[in-house]
């Protein structure tokens, strides 16, 4: 019996390291054609290491709108391996790569702007993207510099919404490149040339984006468990910017402001023009830089570049202070090249001036500010033209106590752009036109941008008042796909139309816009004749409305007091 016993035991062992003889070889058969198939082993610690980042990579990826486009361009990477151990490693890689895109791109608009037979506005229109990509590539840079800092030399707060800011700009550059080349049937050609890799840079960003949002938006959500808190921007009136010398606060506070140099037309300042005052002031300036612009009548286009940070104009008074100018569309002109004064350096700020475009109803865009400064604002100033009166073309903007008048689509742009205690007023269109306050321009719905109205008073000037019935006027449409503006706590004019916005092209837009309303009075405000549309919507949280108030919407509370300008940060 025991005879037996051990011989079925040998038989099983047996039995069973063949078994495992068997699996040993298919496990080695497997390993060769993994090996020959893949040109890696996974079994070196390598090979593991390549594992990890790729997984790291796709999980990362997996938040975007193009995550195989995300995941190809960073894998295919040479040091991906050895870059990639965190999320945030894969946002610094991908803004890295994205930089190269835009690099190759601006090399392609340069050599075609040398091509002959262009029209002016085709070459203008190259002009604009050279200096969008260039911007882009500054903003890039901007974001690497902020991602290494990430979590130290800021609050996690303002770091996320300085970094959703420059990301959301630089999809705003390659939008306003083509945007260009929409005027005509000529123009559509070059458009078409420079498409692909503008909008491939485009989704890479978007990406980037993605991404950034939902790393912070993860860190404040875990900081708020681990501290029981919610995370604010620092809603303090005592609060000031670190750029901000002493000297400066002090004037603030006080609220006096020396002028560094006076211009005058007579000849009896520093600069007989703003132009040359701009070009004379200093690059890069950490302080305020104070343009005095004495009353008188300014015919020229003013450019405050990239370059030129932290300027200021102060006018005599609105009504006596004017620049003025006429380019359009209509005349040869983009969109962009046609603002009377176009103000890109950051920290802009300006008071009792007006910025005028004369060119009239008939001839189309034509702009009388465009604003592409971070972190910039304006008071007591007047912004008077007819179609595209006013571009807020990106980043952070404020405007307080400022008249805002034109026709079509007359506050446009993808800035996050607060408006509060303002006159926006409707002017008399020409002939079978409708009027627009606003035409949104988000098309990406992490960008932070949108267009909000707090405390404003919403009506007609006087030529339209008496004709207004001839002139349907609404409180905007949808530019782009993600459009995005709030009329709150305003007073709305029987000039509205009961339906209040109107569409830009049938069904476009109209379920992934956010249009919304909150607590506005007047003949104009009532909701229950308001469009039916998926993305509108009347606000009745106090709480989500807060979220579009300049404390929160534009972070104001880090900002705000340093201009000397008032401003209420809440609701």
């Amino acid at each position: 019996m025991m005879t037996q016993i051990k011989a079925r035991k040998k038989l099983l062992l047996t039995a069973f390291a063949s078994i495992l003889l068997v699996s040993a070889l298919i496990g080695i058969v497997i390993g060769v054609k993994s090996r020959n198939s893949s040109g890696s082993d996974e079994s070196h610690p390598q090979s593991m290491t390549a594992s990890t980042s790729h997984a790291i990579v796709k999980s990362s990826c997996d938040s975007t709108f193009y995550p195989e486009l995300c995941y190809s361009t960073i894998t295919s990477h040479p040091e991906v391996t050895k870059k990639v151990k965190s999320q945030k490693d894969v946002i610094e890689l991908a803004v890295n790569i994205t930089k190269t895109a835009v690099e190759k791109n601006y090399f392609q608009i340069k050599k075609m702007s040398t091509r002959k037979g262009l029209t002016p506005r085709e070459i203008g229109a190259l002009h604009d993207c050279l200096e969008m990509v260039a911007e882009t590539l500054e903003e890039l840079t901007e974001v690497e510099k902020d991602l290494e800092e990430y979590h130290t030399k800021k609050s996690l707060q303002q770091h996320a919404n300085d970094l959703k800011t420059l990301m959301s700009s630089t999809i705003t550059d390659q939008e306003t490149c083509l945007d260009g080349f929409s005027h005509g049937g000529a123009d559509k050609k070059v458009r078409k040339e420079l498409e692909k890799g503008q909008v491939k840079v485009e989704k890479m960003c978007s990406n980037a984006l993605a991404m950034i949002c939902n790393m912070t938006d993860t860190d404040i959500a875990n900081e708020k468990r681990l501290t029981g808190r919610n995370l604010k921007e620092n809603n303090s009136d005592s609060e000031w910017p670190e750029w901000l010398s002493v000297g400066d606060r002090k004037l603030l506070q006080a609220g006096t402001v020396t002028p560094n140099v006076v211009v005058a037309a007579d000849g009896s300042g520093d600069h007989k023009t703003v132009a040359a005052a701009v070009a004379a002031a200093p690059s890069k300036s950490s302080t305020r830089y104070v343009i005095r612009i004495k009353a008188g009548v300014y015919r020229e286009n003013v450019e405050v570049p990239k370059g030129k940070t932290n300027l200021m104009f102060i006018g005599d008074g609105r009504k006596n202070t004017i620049i003025t100018a006429s380019r359009s569309v209509k005349g040869g002109s983009t969109t962009f090249e046609s603002a009377t004064v176009a103000i890109v350096g950051d920290g802009f700020l300006a008071r009792d001036i007006t910025f005028q475009n004369t060119a009239g109803a008939s001839n189309h865009q034509a702009v009388a500010l465009r604003v592409g400064s971070d972190l910039s604002a304006f008071y007591q100033c007047d912004m008077l033209a007819y179609q595209d009166t006013l571009y807020v073309h990106k980043n952070r903007q404020f405007y307080i106590n400022c008249l805002i008048a034109g026709t079509v689509d007359f506050i446009f742009g993808n800035a996050a752009a607060v408006f509060q205690d303002c006159d926006i007023h409707a002017r008399r269109p020409n002939s079978g036109q409708r009027n627009m306050l606003t035409a949104q321009g988000r098309t990406d719905s992490n960008q932070n941008t949108g267009i909000v109205i707090q405390k404003c008073r919403i009506g007609a000037t006087s030529d339209l008042q008496p004709v207004q019935s001839s002139f349907p006027t609404y409180l905007g449409r949808p530019w782009k796909q993600f459009s995005r503006t709030v009329v709150m706590q305003s007073t709305i004019s029987n000039v509205i139309h009961p339906a209040g916005w109107f569409e830009w092209d049938g069904n476009f837009a109209l379920d992934t816009l956010y249009y919304a309303e909150y607590q506005n009075t007047g003949a104009g405000a009532g909701t229950s004749g308001r469009v039916k549309w998926k993305g509108f919507k009347v606000i009745t949280s106090s709480t989500e409305a807060q979220g579009f108030t300049p404390g929160s919407f534009i972070g104001g509370g880090s900002w705000l007091r340093s201009t000397g300008f008032p401003f209420s940060l809440g609701l």
